[in-house]
């Protein structure tokens, strides 16, 4: 009779944590998915730029079985895995800046369109916090692009893939150094480690551009980047040195310097469009001061976000 009287209690318990939790997360993923609603270039513009990229590769299959033929998978030029990794890593990474340039426009329109269009006053009316707006608005560059510039590109790649053994098998030459010498999984793992590296790395990017957008009443482009200008050639003229103009580019390059190495410790040299798991330093870029401190100010931007649209108004 005792463990039975106890174990209603515990179930009364568990079912008000289960809707308190739905509460909770409900708002913050329905914020989420009017972003998506409201902005289809998220989608539409990787989308578009993977088939220019499908596109400009149907082309380049005309070449293809002759730079095969030609192609040593041990001398020459150019290894059989560079020439067929390259275009597959070409469409990859115009891909992913398609993603980082829609991410920076949409967090610099994301909090100031709602104030330009007044629908700022009908969002404060529902039952959703400002924090809640802020976040999901944040979470479009910081997990959505990322996720949909991956899918995009992993089914890019294999369209690629199927298109490039078709024409193999159609001109006599064959697939087996296709299937051999193109690292495809491979790419496609250091693709996602490369998209989580750079959203961690660029958030302060992103919470900085938010922060402008809940301020500017106009120009939040030249408001955002006027300033960093203006520091920079201060510097230069008072002092004679470019400190916060190395730390600028430390922002946008330091990524790779932390989450990858260069170094082959003697071996044949980096292939620039492939590089294999082995040069992938994910400790090194966890314990990284960059990272972190990026994270914290990030943390600072979002969180005056947070505040800016508490307490302004429509323009």
């Amino acid at each position: 009779m005792t463990t039975s009287s106890n174990a209603v209690p515990e179930s009364r318990e568990s079912e008000r944590v289960a809707p308190t939790v739905m509460s909770e997360t409900r708002p913050l993923y329905w914020s989420m998915r009017r972003e998506l609603w409201e902005n289809r270039s998220i989608y539409v513009a990787p989308l578009a730029v993977a088939a220019i990229g499908i596109l400009g590769f149907l082309i380049s299959l005309i070449h293809l079985p002759h730079s095969l033929r030609g192609t040593s998978t041990h001398h020459g030029l150019m290894s059989a895995t560079g020439m067929l990794a390259m275009p597959y890593a070409h469409v990859a990474w115009l891909v992913v800046l398609t993603g980082f340039i829609v991410g920076v426009f949409h967090s610099l329109d994301a909090l100031y369109a709602e104030r330009r269009e007044r629908s700022i006053l009908f969002w404060k009316s529902l039952p959703v916090s400002d924090l809640t707006t802020v976040l999901s608005k944040a979470s479009i560059p910081l997990m959505i692009l990322p996720l949909v510039v991956f899918a995009t590109t992993v089914i890019t790649q294999l369209l690629m893939l199927l298109l490039s053994a078709a024409v193999l098998v159609l001109s006599g030459v064959g697939t087996a150094t296709l299937w051999t010498q193109l690292p495809l999984l491979q790419m496609q793992i250091v693709l996602l480690y490369s998209l989580i590296v750079m959203a961690l790395w660029y958030a302060p990017i992103y919470g900085w551009l938010l922060l402008i957008s809940g301020w500017a009443r106009r120009m939040t482009f030249l408001w955002a980047v006027l300033p960093v200008v203006a520091v920079v050639v201060l510097e230069k003229i008072a002092f004679n040195s470019s400190h916060f103009a190395n730390l600028l580019k430390y922002r946008l390059i330091g990524w790779f310097l932390q989450a990858f190495t260069l170094d082959t410790h003697g071996g044949p040299p980096i292939d620039p469009h492939f590089l294999p798991l082995t040069q992938l330093t994910p400790g090194k870029f966890l314990s990284s001061p960059g990272l972190w401190v990026g994270l914290v100010f990030a943390a600072i931007f979002l969180a005056t976000a947070v505040r800016l649209r508490r307490y302004r108004e429509p323009i």
